[in-house]
């Protein structure tokens, strides 16, 4: 398999930082637009592979947000169904007038060859996957209605969608050029089905997975505002608190239950994160929606079975 392109901000002076971040997306993705959030250095880290046709790239950088205009769009350029699937932070998606916030265990998917916006308000690190648009509009699917959305991935063939493309990222080093492609081609055929489960045409989602995949997505947003709470979703979403727990039936925990690990979890890779060694443990909590310091301490012994403190030298 041919050598994936690596590219980082690691060792540049840090006035060079921005602009070569900027740059480096503009040459990959055809001409996008970055903008930092007004930042003027940056850090990040791009590493490119490809299974035959299909493009995957891992990004993990701090916060920032591209754009792709009309201005922008050239007819000669191949066009991509694009999808953005994170490992770490969340990403917000907007095509054709439709708004998707994605995060661990759920992906998004956009095309290139129409004007987008995806938003990265915090660091993040996403596994970004690129698939030629005519291997699935060749198959009658109809996608304008699909795109800016979010796929999901908690469950069916979307999730087993998600689960493929991050392994196959993963092993693509071990493959030969005819295996990569390969695993390329099955990669096709999981966007394929995912979007025909998506638009009705294969396995219709029921309301309750649609509610709680919305559910989910809320909270994956929000997680950091200390007001969510059952209360809160339920107003946003527009529904019942007996939609919402009617939404987590049958499930290992309530809503509420959700919403305390998210924010346990968001805790957990934070304190274990070298860029964040300087803030105390106690603004980290905070940071990450927890009002009560004490309330803290004692869910996460309970979650990790160890204290706050003690977990956080384990990553040092």
């Amino acid at each position: 398999m041919t050598a994936p392109v690596v590219l980082s901000t690691d060792g540049l002076p840090e006035k060079e930082t921005a602009p070569a971040w900027q740059g480096w997306m503009a040459q990959l993705f055809s001409g996008l637009d970055t903008d930092l959030y007004g930042d003027t250095c940056f850090d990040g880290h791009l590493s490119v592979a490809y299974a035959g046709d299909v493009m995957l790239t891992k990004l993990d950088a701090g916060r920032h947000r591209v754009i792709r205009d009309s201005h922008r769009l050239r007819d000669s350029e191949a066009a991509y169904l694009k999808i953005v699937a994170p490992w770490s932070g969340h990403a917000e998606v907007e095509q054709y007038g439709s708004k998707a916030c994605v995060s661990n265990g759920s992906w998004a998917i956009y095309d290139t060859s129409q004007p987008y916006v995806v938003a990265n308000p915090r660091h993040t690190e996403h596994l970004i996957m690129m698939v030629p648009k005519q291997s699935i509009a060749e198959r009658g699917l109809r996608l304008e209605n699909l795109m800016g959305r979010s796929v999901g991935g908690s469950a069916g063939i979307a999730r087993i969608a998600l689960q493929t493309m991050r392994s196959t990222y993963q092993e693509l080093d071990n493959m030969t050029a005819p295996l990569a492609r390969r695993a390329g081609e099955l990669l096709v055929d999981m966007v394929h089905l995912s979007l025909q489960a998506l638009g009705g045409q294969a396995t219709a989602v029921t309301q309750k997975q649609a509610l709680y995949d919305r559910i989910c997505e809320h909270v994956a947003c929000h997680v950091r505002d200390p007001g969510l709470s059952v209360d809160q979703v339920a107003e946003a979403l527009n529904c019942s608190r007996r939609h919402l727990h009617n939404a987590f039936a049958g499930r290992d925990q309530s809503l509420g239950g959700f919403i305390q690990q998210s924010r346990l979890e968001l805790c957990m890779r934070e304190l274990h994160s070298p860029a964040l060694a300087h803030r105390t443990i106690t603004e980290i909590a905070m940071g990450c929606g927890f009002g009560n310091s004490a309330h803290f301490s004692r869910a996460f012994k309970a979650y990790a079975g160890m204290s706050p403190s003690e977990f956080r030298a384990l990553g040092h």
